[in-house]
Formats: C-alpha cells, structure tokens, sequence
C-alpha cells in the first residue's frame, strides 16, 4: 500500500470529533491493533473544515495514545499520510498520522505567576 503526503496546512481548522480510542483490529474477540513494535494504535475522528460551512470527517490512525486530545478541541495532525485500499468490491481512503496534538489556547498557555495579582 502506497502512502501520499498530505500537506494539512492546506485542510483548513481541524477539530476532534471523537477523542482517541484503541483501534480494534477484531471484532469477534475485541483484539485491539498494535503496530510492529507492539504499540497500541489509535483512532481519532477529526473534522477538516475548509472554505465556507463545508466540513468533513476524517478517522486517523497514530501510534500511541494522544493525550489531552479532547472532542470539540482544534488539533494539530503531524505527518499525516494517505492509504487508498481495496477489499473485493469496497473501496476507500485510510490515513495515518505520526502525531495528533493540541493547539494550545490562550487559557492554557497563560498564567499567572503564584502570589501575584493585577492592580495598585
């Protein structure tokens, strides 16, 4: 399976959606998907919103769980490749990235040092 770049400057905001969960690799005995250094992969739906109201629903795989992802938080996607698959007559596009992140908000970066307060 032939992997294509995908350059994530150009999809606009993009926010989770569903927060990470284990991708399951069966169903029938709920085993979750490792990678080949036995990590476990993750899924997380992500919305890409580009020009207008148009937006779209992702899911990305990434090895390793993505903390402080949380659903409705705007994310930065590193490294995020396209897979086109086929199975009999089903058809479709996968992607991986190599890290989901955060971006940080105002409320999260600033903060006050101890003791100190605004005023006279």
């Amino acid at each position: 399976m032939q992997s294509i770049p995908v350059d994530t400057s150009r999809l606009g905001v993009l926010r989770c959606a569903v927060g990470p969960e284990p991708k399951i690799s069966d169903f029938e005995t709920k085993e979750v998907k490792k990678d080949r250094d036995g990590n476990t992969i993750y899924s997380v739906a992500v919305t890409v919103r580009q020009e207008g109201r148009r937006v779209s629903v992702i899911e990305i795989a990434v090895t390793g769980e993505p903390k402080g992802v949380v659903e409705g938080a705007e994310v930065r996607v590193t490294g995020l490749d396209a897979f086109a698959w086929a199975m009999g007559d089903r058809h479709g596009i996968s992607f991986r990235a190599a890290a989901i992140t955060p971006v940080p908000t105002a409320n999260t970066t600033a903060t006050a040092p101890a003791g100190k307060t605004g005023g006279a």
